[in-house]
């Protein structure tokens, strides 16, 4: 068994920013285990001119499986074209960002090859010559550190646990297979999709977040963090405690019970940064925390942390931003 095999789901026609990131970091841990990394791409209608572009995201080869089968998003013919190109590559693990149909397609695929499974991973570590993840546990307070003793690997890592970057320009070649479907596997038809109706920019997607915590004393605090999020030409969060106070939308909230974020900056604004908070934002690029509390735990991992009244703060920072244009 050898190499690294990355689920890569198409949405709308695009490979999945979440994909992405999984595939660069699946290509970190090549490199330190001395393993290749194919990127496993299922759908129909497919661009192979396209999808050479995940050679860029550190991609040796672009396998496809393309086939009206697979254009629906049921995650069984998936799993068939998963075990169909393990047959042909004999993969040690298998990886895939979190979504509705990846975690449903991995854990068939587990359950096809008697592999060993992690849900929810948040850290992957080349240890020993072998892949050992991190996932948290016991409300996000310890992470479990979790390897395999099985001969194939598969993790399903937490939604946007790994940011995905602009890549380096490069191309992989690109290799059409034809899955092997079982019969069960073409018993079921999607009849209905129907996506959650959120207010506002999508903040799993922003560059720029600006948070705003307990801190704020009430709703009307947001005024201000919204106006520093436009400057930015960023997007508001919130944490738990603002969202169940009514404060903010649900749509908006970052931490165990909220999304996963990894912006290139996010701003904290009278947030403590309980563990519950830094679960969901912890892969930002640069983290920058405003707390009137010295001692408040979110400087303990912020890289700058500006010690004051968030009310006097943010307002100068808006107007620094505003006047750089």
């Amino acid at each position: 068994m050898a190499g690294i095999a990355v689920l890569c789901e198409v949405q709308g026609g695009e490979v999945a920013r979440g994909s992405i990131g999984v595939l660069e970091e699946a290509a970190r841990l090549g490199a330190a285990l001395g393993e290749s990394v194919d990127a496993i791409v299922c759908g129909s209608g497919l661009d192979d001119a396209k999808l050479a572009a995940l050679g860029g995201f550190g991609a040796t080869t672009v396998r496809v499986a393309d086939d009206a089968l697979l254009a629906s998003g049921i995650a069984q013919p998936v799993v068939d074209a998963c075990a169909t190109a393990q047959e042909a590559g004999g993969y040690r693990y298998w990886l895939a960002a979190a979504s509705i149909m990846t975690a449903d397609a991995l854990a068939g695929l587990a359950a096809r090859l008697g592999a060993g499974i992690v849900i929810d991973a948040v850290e992957l570590h080349a240890e020993g010559g072998a892949l050992v993840t991190r996932r948290s546990g016991l409300g996000d307070s310890v992470l479990a550190h979790c390897g395999f003793t099985s001969t194939v690997g598969v993790v399903v890592t937490r939604a946007n646990a790994f940011a995905a970057t602009d890549g380096n320009g490069g191309t992989a070649p690109v290799e059409r297979f034809a899955p092997t479907f079982r019969a069960w596997s073409q018993a079921v038809t999607l009849v209905g999709h129907e996506d959650a109706v959120e207010t506002g920019p999508d903040i799993s997607a922003a560059d720029v977040l600006v948070a705003g915590g307990r801190g704020l004393g009430d709703a009307s605090g947001f005024g201000q963090i919204e106006e520093l999020a436009t400057a930015f030409g960023g997007a508001v969060a919130a944490t738990r405690a603002v969202v169940d106070a009514g404060w903010y939308p649900y749509s908006a909230q970052v931490g165990q019970t909220g999304k996963t974020v990894t912006p290139k900056l996010y701003v904290a604004c009278g947030i403590s940064g309980a563990i519950q908070h830094k679960v969901g934002m912890q892969g930002s690029g640069t983290i920058v925390a405003i707390n009137k509390d010295k001692n408040a735990p979110i400087f303990d991992y912020a890289d700058f942390g500006i010690v004051g009244d968030l009310n006097a703060v943010v307002p100068q920072l808006t107007a620094l931003v505003k006047a750089r244009g």
